[in-house]
């Protein structure tokens, strides 16, 4: 027997159970396994939910998703988190808790607060403990218009308002936002990041016509997550993660999985799981 001297790149994802596999954990998980990392969980919350909508929701308890968290990180560690449903302020607290303790690197948070219906998900309350608890923790948030609209107060009318709304959300203190424009009108999707201190990027693509784009938002945001773990800087893993989420989108268009909304085909081209090198020290 030898002692092991290289490590998988490990990715946590603390979010909802979604049932119906199509979003939410299920879906970081996919994500994480497809790229070829190590994916762990902390869950949030239950739902029950299929491709037609949600059913219920069950919450986990504060206490028991804090001991999820702790069992994850003293254990096998974390190169990087992604962070989804979280439902109420003591659930913020929580996480920001865990960041701070176990300096946790690489967090991307996608601020899941408007359902794909229009429904509000969390409370004001919960909205601004994300802003003032987690935004400053966060590398990286990744809003819809939807949440970015709930965010800043006012509505995103058109391309060129994005560069605007990505700089009112730095100023309520995010290091990168990455906002996403799907929900605009037009053949071309663009999506803006911006970072503190640097110019804004701009990602354009071909919309997808198609049923199966559930649980887009949460597979980009551990793709993010996924390509941050295994080392890339912040611009090249939004990229490659736009570019992973084309492909199970693009793969996912001609099938039928039951009678709503479908998942990506999140295994469209797997990869192996990297080998990386051990953590210094």
């Amino acid at each position: 027997m030898t002692n092991a001297s290289l490590r998988y790149a490990r990715v946590l994802s603390i979010a909802g159970s979604d049932s119906g596999g199509g979003a939410g954990i299920q879906a970081d998980l996919k994500t994480f396994s497809a790229l070829g990392c190590y994916g762990m969980t902390a869950i949030t919350a239950l739902t029950a939910q299929n491709t037609c909508g949600v059913s219920g929701i069950f919450a986990v308890p504060p206490a028991f998703l804090k001991a999820q968290i702790q069992a994850v990180v003293e254990d096998i560690g974390v190169d990087a988190v992604k962070l989804g449903m979280l439902h109420a302020p003591e659930v913020v607290e929580v996480v920001a808790w865990a960041i701070d303790h176990y300096k946790l690197p690489n967090v991307v948070l996608d601020p899941v607060m408007v359902a794909t219906s229009g429904d509000r998900l969390i409370e004001n309350a919960t909205v601004q403990r994300l802003v003032n608890d987690l935004f400053p923790r966060a590398m990286v948030i990744t809003p819809n218009l939807d949440e970015a609209a709930l965010l800043i107060g006012r509505e995103i009318d058109g391309v060129d308002g994005l560069d605007r709304a990505a700089s009112d959300l730095l100023a309520l203190g995010a290091h990168a936002v990455l906002l996403k424009g799907g929900h605009l009108k037009g053949e071309e999707i663009v999506d803006v990041l911006a970072e503190a201190g640097s110019p804004a990027r701009r990602f354009g693509s071909a919309r997808i016509a198609s049923q199966n784009l559930h649980g887009t938002g949460c597979t980009l945001s551990s793709a993010i997550a996924a390509y941050l773990a295994l080392g890339h800087a912040l611009p090249e893993a939004v990229q490659q993660a736009r570019a992973y989420v084309i492909g199970a989108m693009t793969a996912g268009v001609d099938v039928k999985v039951g009678a709503g909304h479908g998942p990506l085909n999140h295994g469209f081209a797997p990869v192996p799981m990297h080998r990386l090198s051990p953590v210094p020290g």
